[in-house]
């Protein structure tokens, strides 16, 4: 069994590759810069014993995806499911946001995601395939930072529960996070207000978890709390809390 890991040069995306790789599972690892790859490439062979490519691409051009992954018969053959555990970000995310840095942030983000796993419904269509997403808390309530990519994640977790319907009718094994902050070198030094999650279970749990029909849950579990309470508070006083508090 084989799985591709999107986004697995850090954070929980190098974790997840660790996880799987412990259980003997091969592995095709995608970022954006190789180089950050090959170290993890080595450590997981020499250390599980199992076979790992690489893939240098980026997640935000439809035609790298076509030809990195969707062409390259090394990648498809064998391949058990994809995980997602990417999260592109530009500085200043804002209202003025340059139209460049707007099509990467919702392609990465979203349109890609979208796009791979449509071309794996046909792929994979008569075997069992999992595929997990990733969200992100920053995308249940309207911000004023990074505000594409928490429109990203939000049409993510949209995306994800229209699988559910779909996956009635397939073999597709699909799970949707939606994550906190975690405890990676993403985070380190940023002033958080929140306790983090540990890496490191979150993985286990993707991993003890890839093989449910559909699944889709808050990490950490204190997250699914601050979720209701955004879906039944009004925004309107939520926007006039947070006026009152500045």
């Amino acid at each position: 069994m084989k799985y591709l890991i999107v986004g697995a040069s850090s954070g929980l995306g190098r974790e997840l590759a660790y996880t799987f790789a412990e259980k003997k599972k091969n592995l095709v690892l995608a970022a954006r810069d190789d180089r950050d790859l090959q170290p993890i490439k080595s450590d997981l062979s020499s250390k599980f014993g199992v076979e790992i490519k690489t893939i240098s691409i980026d997640f935000s051009v439809i035609e790298e995806i076509n030809e990195k992954i969707l062409s390259d018969n090394e990648v498809l053959n064998n391949l058990s499911g994809v995980l997602f555990p990417i999260g592109f970000m530009a500085e200043k995310d804002d209202l003025i946001l340059d139209t460049t840095n707007i099509h990467k942030i919702i392609f990465a983000n979203y349109v890609s995601i979208n796009y791979l796993i449509s071309k794996f419904f046909q792929l994979f269509k008569n075997q069992e395939f999992t595929i997990v997403g990733f969200g992100s808390v920053s995308g249940l309530l309207g911000r004023n930072l990074n505000i594409n990519y928490a429109a990203a994640k939000r049409a993510l977790e949209s995306f994800f529960e229209s699988l559910a319907f779909e996956n009635k009718k397939t073999n597709f094994l699909v799970q949707f996070y939606t994550l906190g902050y975690l405890d990676t070198n993403l985070s380190f030094g940023k002033k958080l207000h929140l306790p983090k999650g540990n890496v490191k279970k979150i993985s286990k749990i993707v991993y003890r978890n890839k093989n449910k029909r559909f699944l889709k849950r808050f990490y950490p579990f204190y997250w699914s709390i601050v979720g209701l309470l955004l879906k039944v508070i009004p925004f309107n006083l939520i926007l006039n809390f947070i006026k009152f508090v500045k």
